[in-house]
């Protein structure tokens, strides 16, 4: 390959190269992940079951721990080679968390929670508050709940509202934690319907991270966690 040829590949959103994480230099790391490319806008589905890394990774990918050794890079930027008040602020900005146990503030309103992310992305606030209740009024939550507190919203109704605020920042990279193991399959469905073509509206890279299987068809590609990386005792 000449070098204009290398040139025109697109760079992907997320590369990770000769990754090792673990909680002490002393033990062995729980993860070595030799290689990992992701492109832009595509949809990853990553599955394993319980204790096999998923969570690990996903906190590497979202700059929440860092490796031992190796460089992760999101858009370009190698994430661990950042202070820790730039890496907070390149999330904040360019990465969207839906996590498993939705991270609500439970007394705040509906619009307030969304309006946290865009606050930390350091957002114009009147585009903010736009785009939050755009995304609300798509996401099926009505503008009468938006001044109601989180806590008195249904399980589906604070998963949408999680949904909301990843996407309100749009960022460029989605990570979603097993956000839908406390619904019925039904509900499931439509929730990842609902996750895809949110994120399809800005091409977000999303990168889904679950134990169950059945949701692998709604996802343009899948990886196993246990053949991506090299284990150690425990992830």
């Amino acid at each position: 390959m000449d070098k204009s040829a290398r040139n025109s590949v697109p760079e992907p959103a997320i590369a990770l190269r000769d990754v090792s994480f673990g909680w002490s230099r002393s033990a062995p790391p729980l993860l070595r992940i030799e290689s990992l490319a992701i492109a832009r806008g595509e949809r990853v589905f990553l599955y394993g079951p319980s204790g096999s890394g998923k969570t690990s990774l996903l906190n590497l990918l979202a700059g929440v721990n860092l490796p031992q050794s190796g460089d992760i890079t999101l858009l370009g930027e190698k994430l661990n080679r950042l202070s820790g008040r730039k890496r907070d602020r390149f999330r904040a900005r360019h990465i969207g968390v839906v996590f498993q146990q939705f991270n609500l503030i439970p007394y705040l309103s509906v619009l307030d929670n969304v309006l946290l992310a865009a606050h930390f992305a350091r957002l114009p606030g009147p585009e903010s508050h736009a785009r939050a209740r755009e995304l609300l009024a798509h996401l099926g939550l009505e503008d009468a709940l938006a001044t109601r507190p989180a806590r008195t919203l249904s399980v589906g109704q604070q998963q949408r509202v999680a949904v909301a605020r990843a996407l309100v920042a749009e960022p460029e990279i989605l990570l979603a934690d097993e956000p839908t193991s406390a619904l019925d399959s039904d509900t499931r469905d439509a929730f990842i319907e609902l996750l895809l073509a949110s994120a399809a509206r800005n091409n977000t890279t999303l990168v889904f991270v679950s134990h169950d299987r059945a949701l692998q068809p709604h996802f343009s590609r899948a990886l196993d966690v246990r053949e991506l990386v090299h284990q150690g005792e425990t992830a």
